[in-house]
C-alpha cells in the first residue's frame, strides 16, 4: 500500500519493521519483485482492456455442503466475497493462463493471492524495414516448438497486428500468414512471467498485381480467370479479374490467364520487398 501510495517513508518503515521481526529481507525482496512485475502485466492489460485473450475471470465453486455447483463469477483483480464455512474451488483465469485453488473458508476474515505464472506476447511482421499493415497479416498461435512433435492444434487464431495475447509461461510457435497465398512463416518465441514479448516475424515477400494486356504497357483484359502456379505446376492461388492482387513468398512463378475462351501463360520472378506489376501479353 506504501509503495501504491508513493509514500517512500511508510515503505522504509514497513522494511524495517519486517527485517527486527525476522523476515528473510532476500526473500521479501523477491516477493516484492514479482508482484510488481505482476502489477505491470495487469497495468498494460487495462490500458487495452478491449483487446482479445486478455479476460480476468475468477470463478468460485463450491458450498458448504461440499458440492461443485458454481457459486461466483468475478472480473476484477481484487474482490471481497462474503462466503459461507466450507470448502471452496477457486479458478482464476487471465487471458489464456489460468490456476487453480482448493480454499477451506473459516469463520474469520481471510485473504488470498493467485499468482498466475503469465505474460504478454505482442506480435507485428514486416518485410524488410516496412512494417506490413494489420489488413494484410494475422498470426495463428501454438504450444510448443514446432519442431516438438505432438498436438498441432492453435491456442489461438486470426491474432492481429498489435493484440496482446496472455498466455502461460513457456515456449510457442507462432504461424504468420501475409495474405492468403503462400507467404507462410513459423517461428519459435519464449514468453517469461511478468515480461511483455514484443515478436517480429519477417516475412520474404511482395505483392504482385497481375494484367492480362494486348501489348506491353496496354490497357488490362476484365473478366479474366487467374492461376498462379509452382515451376512444378502447383496451384498457389486462383482469382478473377482485370487487376487481381496476390502476396507472394520470394521465388519463381508461373501464371496462367484464360480470357475469351483462350489461354495464356507467362513466368516471373518475385524478389522479396519489391511490389510490382505483372503483364502476361494475351498473343
Amino acid at each position: 500500500d506504501a509503495i501504491a501510495a508513493g509514500d517512500g517513508r511508510a515503505a522504509l518503515e514497513t522494511s524495517e519493521r519486517l527485517t527486527r521481526s525476522g523476515r528473510d529481507v532476500s526473500q521479501f525482496a523477491r516477493d516484492l519483485l514479482a508482484h510488481l512485475r505482476q502489477l505491470i502485466v495487469i497495468r498494460t492489460v487495462g490500458e487495452i482492456r478491449r483487446q482479445r485473450y486478455q479476460t480476468l475471470r475468477s470463478v468460485i465453486r463450491g458450498d458448504p455442503a461440499g458440492t461443485t455447483e458454481e457459486t461466483g463469477v468475478f472480473r476484477e483483480a481484487l474482490h471481497t466475497v462474503v462466503l459461507p464455512p466450507g470448502a471452496y474451488v477457486v479458478s482464476v483465469g487471465f487471458g489464456l493462463a489460468n490456476v487453480t485453488k482448493a480454499l477451506q473458508v473459516r469463520a474469520e476474515q481471510a485473504k488470498d493471492v493467485f499468482e498466475i505464472p503469465a505474460g504478454g506476447l505482442r506480435i507485428e511482421g514486416r518485410v524488410g524495414d516496412a512494417r506490413i499493415p494489420q489488413t494484410q497479416i494475422s498470426f495463428d498461435l501454438y504450444k510448443g516448438s514446432q519442431f516438438e512433435p505432438g498436438d498441432k492444434r492453435p491456442i489461438a487464431t486470426s491474432i492481429m497486428t498489435g493484440d496482446l495475447v496472455l498466455v502461460p509461461e513457456g515456449t510457442y510457435h507462432i504461424v504468420s500468414n501475409y495474405g492468403d497465398a503462400n507467404a507462410t512463416v513459423r517461428s519459435d518465441i519464449r514468453v517469461e512471467v511478468g515480461k511483455l514479448t514484443d515478436t517480429t516475424v519477417n516475412h520474404r515477400a511482395a505483392i504482385i498485381t497481375l494484367k492480362l494486356v494486348n501489348e506491353r504497357g496496354g490497357e488490362a483484359r476484365a473478366n479474366t480467370q487467374w492461376s498462379v502456379l509452382t515451376p512444378g505446376g502447383d496451384v498457389i492461388k486462383e482469382s478473377i479479374g482485370a487487376f487481381p492482387r496476390v502476396i507472394l513468398a520470394e521465388g519463381e512463378y508461373r501464371v496462367v490467364a484464360r480470357n475469351d475462351n483462350k489461354t495464356f501463360e507467362g513466368d516471373f520472378r518475385v524478389v522479396n520487398g519489391v511490389d510490382r506489376e505483372v503483364e502476361v501479353i494475351a498473343r
